[in-house]
């Protein structure tokens, strides 16, 4: 059954009524091809609506809701990825993968080694709003309750700020060799853990010293050295089969 998030102003529960509007109305109709009859799913505020098609109509859809119960398939654990900007495709592919996975929150880093230079605001913006939109459609896809936040480019200072005083701080860094992953994961003391991987020519020392100062965990993840597209994934990966829902 196809999925879809709508906003909160579209449900109108005392008609047991969604309007479908925007550009899911185009996706049902001339993609998907659905017709009146047909049943979908959706979700808002974490709780699936099921519908059947009531009209089809040219700027909206109307659902008749069928059955509602709360969303089932969210991670027990809230993972925050912070990631390094990686080149071309990269970061579409990581959104994407992140969203499947699991992941709540995304926010793309500006490090030292970043070579991708974002100064023009307009493009930063667009940039930011492709990413939610890979984010939407592969929650829809994999059939996630909420959609995962990509949230504006942040600097390297920036997140040392935003995770001062912050517990579980998990940085899987190259260089390390003697703490790995699978035997600091039980430490961590509630259900939010950050993730922070570096671009492509990953951390400097400089910025390990710096997160060190705000109790991060700098782990190994193994003795080959992953690509910054892969190691956020296998990093959440390793979390979610240890304390979530893989």
């Amino acid at each position: 059954m196809n999925r879809f998030f709508i906003e909160k102003e579209q449900l109108q529960l005392e008609e047991n009524i969604i309007n479908i509007e925007g550009e899911d109305v185009k996706h049902i109709k001339d993609v998907l091809r659905l017709k009146v009859g047909d049943r979908i799913e959706v979700l808002c505020e974490k709780v699936v609506y099921v519908c059947n098609i009531q009209s089809i109509e040219k700027a909206r859809i109307l659902l008749d809701i069928i059955d509602s119960y709360e969303g089932r398939n969210e991670a027990p654990i809230h993972l925050c990825l912070y990631q390094g900007l990686a080149k071309g495709q990269k970061m579409d592919l990581i959104i994407q993968k992140a969203t499947e996975i699991g992941v709540s929150e995304i926010y793309p880093m500006v490090t030292n080694r970043t070579v991708v230079k974002i100064n023009d605001i307009k493009k930063e913006n667009k940039k930011v709003d492709r990413w939610n939109k890979i984010a939407l459609e592969a929650a829809k896809q994999c059939k996630r309750d909420v959609v995962p936040i990509v949230h504006n480019i942040i600097s390297f200072e920036e997140v040392i700020h935003l995770l001062d005083n912050e517990e579980n701080i998990l940085v899987p860094y190259e260089e390390e060799e003697s703490i790995h992953i699978k035997n600091i994961i039980n430490k961590f003391s509630d259900r939010k853990i950050h993730i922070l991987i570096g671009p492509e020519g990953g951390f400097e020392c400089e910025e390990i010293d710096k997160l060190k100062e705000i109790n991060s965990q700098i782990v190994s993840l193994g003795p080959r050295i992953l690509r910054t597209e892969t190691a956020g994934l296998v990093t959440m990966s390793v979390l979610l089969y240890e304390l979530g829902d893989l």
